[in-house]
């Protein structure tokens, strides 16, 4: 799955309720993604299982009229992580809304209703909420999720001149509400359909990068290989790297074809959860990296991943063992307990965090 998907986080200095908020996103557009959704809500509880610090929500229920994608399609913008926050949600279709300019060649995934109804259970204040409608035209570019064409972090703002359907005067009002939460000024890099098309932006992926801070100051863009190989987009990322007034300082390409191939980048991976070292301390599973960890995950991939795997794979009953005691083990790793409905199943394959988990 893409983490980007997973949920949308609130932090806990952005909450009426002063606790982290997440709920998970119940992908209803998609019939494949949407089975994830009761995983995803069981994992994030393993993990923020403290309810006097976090408070993680049922995936919205509602049908089409509530469609929500995750994080994919929200955006916080903050001159501090733990200082005052602006919450921009992108939606493509709202119920209510009569309007014949909509996508003509693809659906439009994230639905306003549910985005008003996720700031509403994490009690973000009005005023620290913005909802933008995405332009049509991008969605039908293939624009499916509002980070293929928009990326921000802290106070800074990566968006297409074409991201939005009120285009130029969208991105204002995200400036001035920028402005008026929290007093400074929002550096936005708008990239100008002169330079780099909605096209091109959108077969390369340079929005669905990700934006890194540096120790030295300033932003590292992870962008696919596609973007370097690209003249327009390189040049462009090359002006911005070039003037000191930007704040990206370094880009990093990387080969992720198959990542591409699958509607996946770099941004497909955030998930950004803004967290007090007090409630960092409050995590539960075993879900931060160190070098242990890692070396623990890569040989599980080592010992459980096929190296190939054919049409005529999927109906062989090994392939689902072979499955379920990855997967089995995999949760074991991470001391998240029972997670899938075939762990619970009498002769399944043991699960060795289980009891724990289940205290």
């Amino acid at each position: 799955m893409w983490t980007a998907n997973a949920a949308t986080v609130t932090p806990a200095p952005d909450s009426q309720d002063g606790r982290l908020h997440l709920t998970p996103a119940n992908l209803f557009a998609m019939p494949h993604r949407a089975v994830e959704a009761g995983a995803t809500a069981t994992i994030l509880r393993r993990i923020f299982g403290d309810a006097g610090r976090f408070c993680v929500h049922d995936p919205l229920s509602g049908g089409a009229a509530l469609a929500d994608e995750g994080a994919a399609n929200h955006t916080r913008l903050a001159e501090a992580h733990a200082g005052p926050a602006l919450h921009l949600f992108a939606y493509g279709r709202s119920t209510g809304d009569r309007r014949k300019d909509g996508p003509r060649h693809f659906p439009a995934r994230q639905a306003l209703e549910a985005s008003r109804a996720v700031a509403r259970r994490h009690g973000i204040a009005d005023e620290h909420v913005l909802f933008v409608r995405q332009s049509p035209d991008a969605v039908d570019a293939g624009v499916f999720h509002n980070d293929v064409i928009c990326v921000g972090h802290l106070g800074t703002f990566f968006v297409h001149e074409r991201a939005f359907a009120d285009g130029a005067q969208a991105i204002a009002e995200v400036e001035r509400r920028f402005t008026q939460i929290t007093g400074g000024g929002l550096h936005t890099i708008c990239v100008p359909e002169s330079r780099v098309t909605l096209e091109t932006a959108v077969r390369t992926y340079l929005f669905n990068s990700q934006l890194l801070d540096l120790s030295t100051g300033g932003f590292l863009l992870v962008a696919p290989g596609e973007c370097g190989q690209e003249e327009s987009v390189g040049a462009f990322l090359d002006d911005c790297v070039a003037d000191p007034e930007c704040p990206l300082r370094e880009v990093l390409h990387f080969d992720l074809r198959e990542s591409m191939r699958n509607g996946g980048g770099p941004a497909c991976l955030r998930l950004r959860v803004v967290l007090r070292s007090e409630d960092l301390a409050a995590l539960g599973a075993r879900v931060i990296v160190d070098n242990i960890l890692l070396d623990e995950l890569e040989d599980w991939v080592r010992r459980h991943y096929r190296e190939a795997l054919s049409p005529a794979d999927l109906a062989d009953p090994a392939l689902l063992e072979e499955s379920r005691q990855a997967l089995d083990e995999l949760t074991g790793i991470l001391r998240l307990g029972w997670v899938y409905p075939f762990q619970g199943i009498a002769g399944s394959v043991p699960n060795r965090s289980a009891p724990a988990a289940q205290e």
